[in-house]
C-alpha cells in the first residue's frame, strides 16, 4: 500500500510539471489558434509567448518547489514566514515568468515583512492553487480543517481570497482523494459537490470553457471539465491545454490530480522523456520526501 502511495504522489509531481511543459507552448493562444497552428497539441516541444526549450517549466512548477522545499525545512509543517521567504528567494533568482499577484504579495513581504496579505478581491487568481501539491502531499491523512488551514497558510502569502482559498483547498482534496485510490465519482461526491455548495460559481457543467483566464473560477471549471470527461492523464491534460488562455497552469493543476489518479503507469513516456531531467529529478526526490511527514504514509510505513 505504501508503495501504491509513494507511486501516485510522484506521478501527480510529475504530472504537476509535464502538464506545465505541456501548456506553456500555448499559454495566451486561443483554441482557434491553437487548431490553426498545431491542429491538437500533444506533444512537448517548447516555445510559446516565452520561447521556452522543448520540456523546460515555468512558474507553476517552480514555485511548488519553492513551497515544498519551506515546508521540509519545517519539518512537514506549512509555517506563513518560511513560505514568504521561500517565494522571496525564488523571485531572487529571476523565475521565467511570474504573475502580477504573486509579485505583489512577495514585494508585500519585502517592504513590510508581514507574510500575510491583506484580503483582496481582485486576489481571486489561479496563482495559490497551482503550487498546492506540496501541502496535499506532506498533510495527507492529516484532519481536514488542518489541510485547509495549511492550504490558506500558503496560499494568502500571496492570494487572500475566499475564491482562492476554496478553489486551493478542493485540489488539494483531490489530489489526497486520489493517492488513497478514490475514482472521478466519490473525488467528485466528496469533493466537487461540497465545493460547489460552498461557492456555486464553480459549477462546471454547462458550456465548455474555452480560453480560460487566471480567474480562480475560469480555471478550475476548465480543470475539472477535463478530469471528468476523460478517463485516461493523456486525454485529460490535451483536453485542457487545448482550450488555451492560462494553458500551463490549467495544465499543471489537471497533471497534479491526473497523475495521482492515474498514476506513473498512466503518464505518456514520451512526454516524461522529453521533461527536464533536473525538473524530473527535483519533482520525484521532492514528492518522495514530502510524503515522509504524510500520517496516512507513516501509518502504513514505507516498503
Amino acid at each position: 500500500m505504501s508503495s501504491e502511495i509513494e507511486s501516485r504522489a510522484v506521478a501527480a509531481y510529475l504530472g504537476l510539471a509535464l502538464g506545465d511543459a505541456l501548456g506553456a507552448t500555448l499559454e495566451f493562444m486561443t483554441p482557434r489558434e491553437i487548431v490553426a497552428q498545431y491542429g491538437v497539441h500533444r506533444r512537448i516541444v517548447g516555445g510559446g509567448w516565452l520561447r521556452l526549450r522543448a520540456g523546460a517549466v515555468t512558474d507553476d512548477t517552480t514555485m511548488s518547489l519553492a513551497l515544498g522545499e519551506a515546508i521540509l525545512a519545517c519539518g512537514g509543517q506549512v509555517d506563513a514566514l518560511s513560505v514568504a521567504q521561500a517565494f522571496d528567494a525564488w523571485m531572487r533568482d529571476k523565475p521565467v515568468d511570474i504573475g502580477n499577484t504573486v509579485r505583489r504579495g512577495v514585494l508585500h513581504y519585502r517592504q513590510t515583512g508581514q507574510a500575510v496579505v491583506v484580503m483582496d478581491e481582485q486576489a481571486a487568481g489561479n496563482g495559490a492553487c497551482m503550487r498546492v501539491l506540496p501541502v496535499a502531499l506532506a498533510l495527507f491523512g492529516k484532519e481536514e480543517a488542518h489541510v485547509r488551514e495549511a492550504c490558506r497558510i500558503q496560499a494568502q502569502v500571496t492570494h487572500n481570497n475566499p475564491l482562492s482559498d476554496a478553489g486551493s483547498f478542493a485540489v488539494a482534496r483531490l489530489v489526497q482523494g486520489a493517492l488513497s485510490g478514490m475514482g472521478l465519482a466519490p473525488l467528485h461526491a466528496q469533493v466537487i459537490r461540497p465545493l460547489i455548495e460552498e461557492q456555486p460559481v464553480f459549477a462546471f457543467r454547462g458550456r465548455r470553457v474555452e480560453n480560460p483566464s487566471g480567474y480562480i473560477v475560469d480555471t478550475l471549471r476548465a480543470v475539472f471539465q477535463a478530469l471528468f470527461d476523460n478517463d485516461s492523464f493523456e486525454s485529460s491534460l490535451v483536453d485542457v491545454v487545448n482550450r488555451g488562455g492560462d494553458a500551463d497552469t490549467t495544465g499543471a493543476i489537471a497533471g497534479m490530480v491526473a497523475g495521482a489518479l492515474y498514476g506513473l503507469e498512466g503518464l505518456p513516456g514520451n512526454w516524461l522523456a522529453s521533461l527536464d531531467r533536473e525538473i524530473r529529478v527535483r519533482c520525484t526526490e521532492q514528492a518522495r520526501a514530502l510524503l515522509r511527514y504524510s500520517p496516512q504514509f507513516q501509518a502504513v510505513g514505507p516498503r
